[in-house]
């Protein structure tokens, strides 16, 4: 049965090839997002726009919670289950 299914699905593997890419590049794009080190480093460059005055407290609040958010996804280790944004 295995051998007939492959046969008749044959004309669809490139939809099927690119659907893994998709996949892959996702969980690529998705594991780069949540990385702690690059959120920590986020977090550092936001406070360095605050202090030189680019942002307001208010918006400095909401980035902060934003990447904070992030990084407990992160540190989780949530990221591409129900908790992130993937499957």
């Amino acid at each position: 049965m295995g051998l007939i299914t492959e046969v008749l699905l044959l004309p669809f593997a490139p939809v099927r090839g690119s659907a893994w890419v998709i996949r892959q590049v996702l969980d690529e794009a998705e594991r780069l997002y949540y990385d702690p080190a690059a959120v920590r480093a986020e977090l550092a460059q936001l406070e360095e726009r605050l202090e030189a005055g680019e942002l307001d407290e208010e918006e400095f609040d909401r980035l902060e919670d934003e990447l904070l958010d992030r990084l407990e996804i992160g540190l989780r280790g949530g990221a591409g289950t129900a908790e992130g944004t993937g499957q």
